[in-house]
């Protein structure tokens, strides 16, 4: 492959032999330069064809070996070449002279000059190698973390789904006159949550504007015993976040701390940008975690998960206990425009 800094390169490294030439030699510098520059162009040309041809070699032939071979081949005929074309005619004695100096300086560094040329090409196509190499795994990564959010993201729909479905069960079954009503509003909440369910991500806003819905699904069916409030700083309106991540965490508030409370409680959800950072806060006043059997479970551990699939270690989700009774959730996320 013949390129301008193979090129340049070759016209300079072939003039300064050049110019060492000229020390003792009769002939005039600019022919003596000339000379050399054909036989420097001539390795060149050599190491650049069978740097591409023939295509396939056998399994025991080095392609860098022939083309050591090709340049040692080539020069004595490129010197030759130039002495009897470049130049006036000198006695036989002085030419055989300026030949032989030539040809010997140019197997001796020619060779040399040609394998710092290929340590340098292989240094060059080993980190074109990784670099794709390195490319390729983040592509790999990315469509793995794609694949296990999107399962993470499978489980928090039936999941979803199955507890709001209980609840107007239990309006059914109750024979409340409030059922008609509650499932009517259910399923204008569906129509709007289920399209958002299989997004990875979402808006603060239109998880505000879910949540909103469902409490008011929560409070017909036990208007005694919810009381809720809303509180959304504007500014984090936009910002982006997994689906369903405040609805998760309202819903757990409701599961394991408003329902089984005999009084009820009330939930309060606070969303605000501080320090560069959004905060989600979810806080309870039901029994708190004495009765919630220690663990997580599926939705908040769920919710964990996708939030380090989502952001990494930039977002975290706490779990607190409030006194007297009541659990307060907290997430952190970083300030992020929600994607187009």
């Amino acid at each position: 492959m013949v390129s301008w800094p193979r090129v340049r390169f070759t016209l300079a490294i072939s003039a300064f032999f050049g110019l060492i030439l000229c020390i003792g030699s009769p002939s005039p510098v600019r022919v003596v330069v000339a000379r050399a520059l054909i036989v420097g162009i001539a390795a060149m040309l050599v190491f650049g064809l069978f740097e591409q041809w023939p295509k396939r070699l056998p399994r025991r032939v080095a392609r860098s070996v022939l083309q050591l071979i090709a340049i040692v081949a080539v020069i004595p005929f490129a010197a030759g070449f130039a002495y009897t074309t470049i130049g006036e005619r000198a006695p036989r004695d002085e030419a055989m002279r300026g030949y032989v100096a030539l040809t010997v300086m140019g197997l001796l560094f020619a060779p040399w000059i040609a394998v710092g040329a290929m340590l340098k090409q292989r240094d060059a196509f080993a980190r074109e190698q990784q670099l794709a190499f390195d490319l390729e795994r983040s592509e790999l990564e990315r469509k793995a973390l794609d694949t296990r959010l999107r399962l993470l993201q499978a489980q928090v729909e039936p999941h979803f789904l199955f507890n709001t479905l209980a609840n107007v069960q239990a309006l059914v079954d109750a024979g409340s006159p409030q059922a008609s009503k509650v499932l009517a509003s259910l399923i204008a909440y569906l129509r709007a949550a289920i399209p958002r369910i299989h997004d990875a991500t979402t808006t603060i806003g239109r998880e505000v504007e879910l949540v909103r819905a469902y409490l008011e699904l929560m409070h017909m069916r036990m208007p005694d015993r919810l009381q809720y409030a809303i509180h959304l700083d504007p500014a984090a309106s936009a910002l982006a976040c997994p689906t369903m991540m405040l609805l998760t965490l309202v819903e757990n508030a409701i599961r394991h701390g408003i329902d089984p409370s005999e009084e009820g409680g009330r939930i309060d959800v606070d969303v605000w940008i501080r320090d560069g950072r959004c905060r989600v806060r979810v806080l309870d006043n039901g029994v708190g975690f004495k009765k919630l059997g220690g663990g997580l479970g599926t939705g908040l551990s769920t919710l964990r998960e996708r939030l380090k699939l989502a952001f990494g270690n930039d977002a975290k989700l706490e779990l607190t206990a409030v006194e007297p009774h009541g659990a307060c959730a907290e997430v952190e996320l970083p300030v992020r425009g929600a994607p187009a």
